[in-house]
């Protein structure tokens, strides 16, 4: 099969509700570094009118602009027909197209890694956010609407958490102890990655995608990321706090790159709070709106 990679930058923010998601999505493909091999890049267009009310379609909020968003994101990967798929987010939603489309691809032959503190498992009865349902989107779990629905439901036994806070699991997050979700802590990962490496060639997993949400990461090694807001307390925070280091992360894709080819990787919820508190500023000051 012919090496296609897709870069696609989906500054995605109504899955979070927080229109900061969209410079952090923004700023985080100028970061990324960009391949000696000439890899197409693709950007999809979001409402940017951050003052204009979400419509609820479903239960989810924002629901009329996320399936207008869903529908142009299958619509640019049927024209591209990538191979592989580098996302750069916006919400931890973004990863929902791609990661279906791609297990479109690749079939039971692919296996999902999800780099996160929180399991993103809910359904509406839990949550009106998508972002906190893309998990279970992405299992099947929740096929009764066009803003949650999947084309090609990967089955839980191809899934693993990896870095999630296991005790910190809210009410809403119990789908992942109810469909037998393999769960790797982060200090397991920190020690080794042997029980990562026994799943891949247990499921006889050739492909691996993964999704990377920033916040697996601790506070102290990284401050991009919610926990870390200037001015506000890791402690009052009112879910899980990542755990992680950048070097564990690497560590892992990297463990779960040699024993499966990486096809896809989706990096979401990038909240550079120097830099957009420095760009809200800048606004405020007339010569850079004259």
């Amino acid at each position: 099969m012919e090496n296609r990679t897709l870069r696609m930058t989906i500054p995605q923010w109504q899955g979070g509700i927080n229109p900061d998601y969209v410079f952090g999505a923004e700023l985080l493909e100028k970061i990324a570094p960009q391949s000696a091999n000439l890899q197409e890049s693709v950007t999809i267009a979001v409402d940017r009118d951050f003052s204009r009310p979400l419509q609820e379609i479903d239960g989810v909020l924002g629901g009329d602009q996320l399936i207008k968003q869903i529908s142009e994101e299958w619509k640019v990967l049927n024209e591209k027909n990538p191979t592989k798929i580098i996302v750069f987010g916006g919400d931890c939603a973004v990863t929902q197209v791609p990661f279906d489309y791609l297990s479109g691809i690749y079939g039971d032959k692919l296996g999902m890694i999800w780099l996160d503190a929180h399991p993103d498992i809910s359904d509406t009865k839990t949550s009106s956010h998508l972002h906190e349902m893309v998990c279970a989107n992405l299992l099947g779990q929740n096929m009764s609407s066009p803003v949650t629905k999947v084309k090609n439901p990967i089955s839980p036994k191809r899934m693993i958490y990896a870095g999630l806070i296991e005790e910190d699991l809210r009410p809403m997050d119990m789908a992942c102890k109810t469909l037998g979700i393999r769960i790797l802590s982060p200090k397991k990962l920190a020690e080794d990655n042997f029980e990562l490496i026994s799943w891949i060639k247990a499921e006889k997993i050739e492909y691996v995608c993964v999704h990377w949400d920033l916040d697996v990461l601790t506070p102290e090694d990284f401050r991009s990321i919610y926990p870390a807001e200037p001015h506000t307390r890791i402690s009052d925070f009112p879910a899980a706090v990542g755990r992680m280091s950048l070097e564990n992360v690497a560590k892992t894709i990297n463990a779960a790159s040699e024993a499966a080819e990486l096809v896809g990787i989706s990096i979401t919820e990038h909240l550079p709070w120097d830099s957009l508190r420095l760009r809200k500023t800048m606004q405020n000051i007339s010569i850079f709106n004259a």
